[in-house]
């Protein structure tokens, strides 16, 4: 009897992309270099930065180009995270993309049962921090309350000019710090989108991935970037001007860029939860019909075969 022969197909292998952070200009990274290159990274990204801000725009960047398949990999958790939860939120947004996280001298590699089971232990310490806190600042208030004291900013209580500047400037950089922090889950599917379609197209593109925009805030967040040099001006250029019956042929588009593994049949039934009536008549999108319109935006140039 003739013996099966079984023929092993290689598998692609896992591009690693190193990030590397120090606290200040004159702190070097070579260390941490060191040990990446060891670890087998193919790619290292290097930032200076505090552990507590949130402004890191390498990292946003590298979050930003990773895709499903690669690993990032730190040497230490702290290099990566401000905190726990912030860590967790990472971790999360890199599960959800099909991407894996690895830390050298933690015991963290979201590609195995160990490493995961880790990372559930993070997530009880973080909703323990996270009860601590708030317990800790009920208690402070109380406190102050029982010794005659009023909670909040005196100099907000007593309309002061330099106590409200002061809030006001709080604000601009925790918004900053905000949107820096959250940029890799929306940005580059603006950079895709913009500014080819509509911000209207952009924001329900997005909005359909599970994020919360309207128009007036995209389009700030956007401003805000670019001003801060973390953007690009062309963003916010004019989208092209088109007859009012292209607003489908663009959709269409803006969906399958943002998801080019969707079928005829799963973008008919976006359009169909959207509320957009079908160009030939009828009560349901038809596979055709989009066929149809994602044929134009081809000619039009708005999407590639």
């Amino acid at each position: 009897m003739a013996k099966r022969q079984t023929v092993n197909v290689p598998q692609p292998l896992k591009r690693q992309i190193g990030y590397a952070r120090v606290s200040t200009d004159d702190q070097v990274h070579d260390a941490q270099i060191d040990e990446l290159r060891a670890a087998g990274c193919d790619r290292i990204y290097q930032e200076h930065g505090s552990g507590a801000s949130r402004a890191r725009p390498v990292l946003a960047k590298v979050l930003g180009e990773l895709t499903a398949g690669d690993v990032l990999v730190v040497v230490r958790l702290d290099r990566l995270a401000r905190s726990v939860s912030h860590l967790l939120a990472v971790i999360e947004d890199l599960e959800e993309r099909g991407v894996h996280f690895r830390s050298i001298r933690d015991p963290i590699d979201t590609s195995t049962a160990q490493g995961m089971f880790s990372l559930q232990v993070l997530g009880a310490v973080a909703q323990l921090e996270r009860a601590l806190i708030a317990e800790r600042t009920k208690a402070g208030i109380k406190a102050a309350k029982a010794r005659g004291k009023l909670p909040g900013n005196p100099g907000l209580r007593e309309r002061r000019p330099e106590a409200i500047k002061a809030v006001s400037k709080a604000r601009e950089k925790r918004y900053l710090d905000e949107l820096i922090a959250s940029a890799q889950t929306w940005l580059p599917m603006v950079r895709q989108l913009r500014p080819q379609h509509s911000w209207d197209n952009v924001v329900r593109v997005l909005n359909r991935r599970g994020h919360d925009w309207t128009v007036e805030r995209l389009r700030r967040a956007v401003h805000r970037l670019v001003r801060e040099k973390l953007a690009e001006k062309d963003l916010l250029a004019r989208s092209p001007r088109r007859a009012p019956e292209d607003h489908l042929m663009k959709l269409v588009a803006a969906i399958a860029i943002a998801d080019p593994d969707l079928s005829l049949r799963d973008i008919a039934a976006q359009l169909d939860q959207m509320g957009e009536r079908p160009v030939r008549g009828g009560k349901k999108w038809q596979p055709s019909s989009v066929r149809d319109l994602l044929d134009e935006a081809h000619r039009f140039g708005l999407i590639r075969r």
